[in-house]
């Protein structure tokens, strides 16, 4: 059996996953793969190169830095999440990116991008981060508020919009025995976006991404229910949010940031004798 961990994204909503995986750290809970999507494979990086805390120090330390994530930056570089603070001030200076432990490290790191041409969702290994930071930046870029990256002549953004939680995706890669960590709460259901018919108009040059944005909602509950029913079956273990989290995509109320991390780890804390189970750990 092969163990992969999934982490679905959601901007500043996604801070309840570092949480997450603060405690699967703490205790020495470890797994062959892990993929994430937009947010979640910004904390999963960090998961792979075990820097426990990482994640929520520079989100409290930084939510209201407009370099960021602000519409200041959106105004002033076309990004609402600040390209040049976030990729490489951040990574490189103010909080490092141990690039040496994730490069070492034996868990294979995957990130979910969706490319505009195909509007499908590709699933990038990255062995390193120093040449593919490129696609991490990809699969958290949201679509109206961020440059489109064009990476080796393909142009991608939010992996969310093809694939939100690609549990059977990492199945198919060979991770069978998978642990997902979503973020949101049990019963929740997405409707359509209100503003999905700008897609038809701003992305006219990638009418199949178009589509993907404006059917997004109907993938996102196909793969809520085929989840849930993973889960009855006991394919899967689910970790997910034990109360409804109230939490803006740039939130900058640390004591909210502080509480949806906390949540992250209270969860994760109750589940670990269920994942300690189900991947027959000691």
């Amino acid at each position: 059996m092969t163990s992969g961990l999934v982490l679905e994204g959601g901007a500043h909503r996604a801070i309840y996953v570092a949480g997450v995986l603060d405690v699967l750290l703490e205790n020495g809970v470890s797994f062959d793969g892990v993929i994430g999507v937009s947010a979640g494979a910004i904390h999963g990086c960090a998961f792979v190169s075990k820097q426990r805390g990482r994640s929520i120090g520079y989100t409290l330390k930084y939510a209201n830095d407009r370099r960021y994530m602000s519409w200041y930056s959106w105004l002033t570089t076309g990004n609402m999440v600040g390209e040049e603070f976030c990729y490489h001030e951040l990574p490189e200076k103010l909080f490092p990116f141990n690039h040496e432990v994730f490069e070492n490290s034996k868990t294979k790191f995957y990130v979910t991008c969706t490319n505009l041409q195909t509007g499908q969702a590709e699933y990038i290994y990255c062995d390193e981060l120093r040449q593919k930071m490129p696609y991490l930046r990809a699969s958290a870029s949201m679509p109206f508020v961020s440059k489109i990256s064009v990476i080796n002549g393909v142009p991608y953004l939010d992996g969310g919009i093809a694939d939100s939680i690609p549990v059977r995706a990492f199945q198919h890669l060979g991770y069978d025995k998978c642990v997902v960590v979503q973020t949101r709460a049990a019963g929740y259901r997405k409707s359509k976006n209100k503003l999905s018919w700008l897609a038809k108009i701003v992305y006219r040059r990638y009418p199949k991404f178009a589509k993907a944005i404006r059917e997004r909602h109907i993938m996102y509950n196909r793969e809520l229910a085929d989840i849930e029913q993973m889960e009855k079956n006991v394919e899967v273990v689910v970790i997910r949010p034990s109360k409804n989290i109230k939490i803006k995509h740039m939130e900058k109320n640390v004591k909210v940031l502080q509480e949806v991390y906390q949540l992250g780890r209270t969860d994760a804390l109750n589940a670990l004798p269920k994942i300690r189970e189900f991947l027959n750990l000691k």
